[in-house]
């Protein structure tokens, strides 16, 4: 089987097909451990579980309004006070179908064609092709392991020109995990005040931060909700991937604006998902706790076991992913994902995958009971023995 790896700065075809080759592979062997996609391996929470199937029983199965449930959106604008002193109000939320209509949503409503949107790098490139849908062009704004893969003000500004419409802030990042700092943060916001710009911010792993880090959303600073579009959701905190309930809040004019689009697009998020939801930000979060611990624990033994086999990484202070340099295999990591999963049974991405021009990269989702983790990690070794 030949595989074509690609370099340029713009995610091809060939990326995908790599993606989908990697999981053909691993498709027709048994007792692979796969740490390669971002799914939670948690199920979720009962509660959350049973207030669908209770939404079901009483035929809560109909349309709600394009923007939600109304109870839904007053607890998401609860829940942004009380975690991020953000102050959206019910009727400046949109609930999706997951963050990645937010991001499409966001991209249909505000870019015309040759606008460019600078995001950071490396990226989910969902991005790339949402821009691109718009007829605008993605910029990538580089992070580096030597900054923790935080993003760096003075890189954004070397990268603004005339056409720059919207920065996306992704922190947590994926697929580096990075958390880009508060002081950074407030940089950016004076950079998107005094360039006009709209700051798109990818919230989706602001419940997964781990040791000393901090999340600041930029939408509550000083004149930024003005120019903020904050995303977020339930699929990665909750375990929820399938249930497909994302939110994006913004200012009243531009969420109208959505709400049309939103309303062609699919009329409304499934219904007794969102009683999920509901239940998800109002019931108990004992569940939550746990499986974030959880994710903290496989995350202390991941960084250990590759920093023993003599891999580098940026310190991943969120979400559920360790960005991690494997030069010192001598292989590029296309081949080094392809080689170890072949010969060893584990799977995990490259960084081309996530936009990244440099081929020496690749993205351990820690999420395998820590068992599987550590037989991964001896498969490893042995493998470059």
């Amino acid at each position: 089987m030949s595989i074509v790896f690609n370099k340029s700065k713009e995610i091809s075809l060939d990326d995908e097909t790599l993606r989908s080759d990697l999981l053909k592979i691993a498709s027709g062997m048994d007792n692979v451990i796969a740490l390669g996609r971002g799914d939670p391996d948690f199920h979720t929470p009962r509660h959350i579980v049973e207030a669908a199937k209770k939404a079901l029983d009483e035929n809560k199965h109909h349309y709600t309004p394009p923007t939600g449930l109304p109870e839904l959106r007053k607890s998401i604008s609860k829940n942004f006070e009380l975690k991020y002193n953000l102050d959206y109000s019910e009727d400046e939320i949109i609930i999706t179908a997951g963050v990645q209509e937010s991001i499409a949503l966001a991209m249909i409503s505000l870019l015309k064609a040759d606008d460019e949107v600078l995001i950071t790098s490396p990226r989910f490139t969902t991005y790339d092709l949402t821009v691109r849908m718009c007829n605008a062009k993605p910029v990538p704004v580089h992070t580096y392991e030597k900054d923790n893969f935080a993003l760096m003000p003075e890189l954004i500004e070397q990268k603004i020109t005339k056409k720059t419409k919207l920065l996306v802030l992704v922190s947590p990042n994926n697929p580096t995990g990075a958390v880009t700092p508060p002081n950074n943060i407030k940089k950016i916001a004076q950079i998107a005040i005094d360039n006009n710009l709209i700051i798109i911010s990818d919230e989706i792993y602001a419940d997964l931060i781990y040791d000393s880090h901090e999340h600041l959303s930029i939408g509550s600073l000083e004149k930024m909700k003005e120019r903020t579009l904050t995303l977020n959701g339930f699929s990665k905190t909750y375990a929820m991937t399938g249930w497909r309930v994302g939110y994006i809040a913004g200012p009243k004019d531009i969420i109208n604006k959505m709400t049309e689009i939103r309303h062609a697009l699919s009329i409304n998020s499934c219904t007794f998902s969102q009683y999920g939801a509901l239940a998800a930000l109002d019931g108990p979060q004992e569940e939550i706790n746990k499986m974030k611990n959880e994710y903290n624990e496989r995350r202390k033994f991941s960084m250990k076991a590759l920093s023993d086999i003599g891999f580098t990484y940026g310190d991943p202070g969120g979400a559920f992913y360790i960005y991690t340099n494997v030069s010192n295999s001598n292989m590029t990591a296309s081949n080094f994902c392809r080689e170890l999963l072949v010969n060893t049974g584990v799977l995990m991405f490259p960084g081309i995958l996530f936009g990244d021009e440099d081929d020496k990269y690749i993205r351990l989702s820690y999420l395998q009971p820590i068992e599987k983790i550590e037989e991964s990690m001896t498969r490893i070794n042995n493998f470059l023995k």
